[in-house]
This record gives C-alpha cells, structure tokens and sequence, in this order.
C-alpha cells in the first residue's frame, strides 16, 4: 500500500541525493568562475556541454566588460589627477607672479610701534611708473649725502634724484639719477616721564626716536628737513631711503 511505501526507509542514496546534487552544482559554479575548461568537460560527458559553452561564453563576456570598465576608471581617476595637478600649477604659478610682484613694489623697513621699539615689516609702495619697467630699493647712506635733490618734472608731488657728486656718501651708497624718493628715516624728539617723575611733577626726559617718513606727496621742504632730521641720531646711524628705480 501507499502508507506502507511512505513508511519504508529510504536508503541512503535516495535520502542525500539533494544535498549531492546541490554540492555537485556549487562545485561546477565555482570551478565555472575560476577555470572556464572545467565545467565544459564535467557537464559534456553528463550531455549538457551546449549549456556550459553558453555559461562560458557568458563569463568571459561579463570579466571583459568589468576589464573595460576597470581601465575607463583607471583612465578617469588619471584625467583627474591630471586636472588637479594643472589646476594646482596655475594657482602656485598665480600666487608666485603676485608674490614677485609684490617683492618688486615693496620694502622692508624699520616700522616704530607704539611701545617706541621698532619692527622690520615689508610695505608696499605704489609705483611711479605704471609700465613695469621700475622697482622699489632701499639705500642707506651716511650724511651728508653729497646729492642733489628736486621736485620730479614727469611726476607730481614727487621728490627725485637730479645730481650724485662724485665720491659723496650717496654715490658710494648706490644712488642714481632719476631715483624717485618714497620714503626715508628720520628722527623726532619726544619727551618721556618716568613714574616717579610724573609723581614729583616733573618735565620729563627728551628722547629721540627713529621713524619712517613717507615722501609721497609731501612738500619737498618738509623732506628735506626729514632727511636733515636724522643727524639729531644718538647713534648716528645711515639714513635709510626708499627710492623706485628704472631698470
């Protein structure tokens, strides 16, 4: 009978015949990702060798495609690069030129602080000159100064260098005919109370102190006494000038 059958006991073949069957299929399915000649020669003998050419042909499809799509990655993320490092090289190239830029127009000199002590700091000067040909230095040069100075005829409210005498301290110091003045150091007197003076009342200390002057646009009277004024230098220290100059 039926219910007899059903309570017979399978024999073992029978009973682990899905789990072989499964174990058979994964093999073939590994072996067909891994080696492609395999699958074809187990799956011909058991007669499907037409369906394991196709799982072949279907492979070797998807690993092109994934090679082609790995190079177009590869060949983007080079692009990008590429385009990074270009883009990277115009920015120094940018910040280089302004900074070249701001070297040619500028000065380093003595700054005075409020605390009375001064600090070197690069400052910029505009320049007379609007072709590029000119660049701003500094000289420094004991006094008296054995030049001649005047009012610029090409430039307004400009100061200029029209005669260098020959062995004078600003010939040796290196200044030109035609330099144009920017800027120099002078000196200025200032009274200074300690504590205990202010407390007793009394006038003070005199004390000089060293400044930059700013030439431009200034009367050329009052220039000149600024570069008179650095004789009053306890330390008699060069007079320190900011001129533009042609190349």
């Amino acid at each position: 009978s039926i219910f007899v059958q059903v309570q017979q006991p399978l024999s073992p073949n029978m009973t682990f015949w899905p789990l072989r069957l499964f174990v058979f299929f994964s093999c073939t399915f590994l072996h067909q990702i891994r080696c492609f000649s395999w699958p074809s020669k187990a799956l011909g003998r058991a007669g499907t060798g037409r369906f394991a050419t196709s799982d072949n042909d279907d492979a070797d499809k998807l690993l092109s495609k994934a090679e082609l799509l790995r190079r177009e990655i590869d060949d983007f993320e080079q692009r990008k690069r590429a385009e990074e490092e270009e883009e990277q090289r115009q920015i120094d190239e940018a910040k280089a030129e302004k900074q070249a830029t701001r070297n040619r127009y500028s000065a380093v000199v003595p700054i005075l602080k409020p605390d009375g002590n001064s600090q070197l700091e690069r400052c910029d000067f505009k320049p007379r000159w609007q072709d590029g040909s000119s660049y701003i230095t500094t000289i420094e040069a004991n006094l008296p100064l054995g030049v001649i100075l005047g009012e610029s005829e090409q430039f307004a409210a400009a100061t200029e260098v029209d005669e260098v005498g020959e062995d004078s301290n600003g010939f040796a110091a290196g200044l030109r005919v035609g330099d144009i003045l920017h800027a120099c150091t002078a000196c200025k007197v200032e009274m200074e109370m300690p504590t205990w003076q202010l407390l007793a009342g009394g006038i003070g200390v005199p004390k000089t102190k060293t400044f930059m002057y700013q030439a431009d646009g200034r009367p050329f009277e009052e220039i000149m006494e600024a570069i008179g004024s650095n004789r009053q230098d306890p330390e008699n220290k060069p007079v320190l000038l900011v001129v533009e100059r042609r190349d």
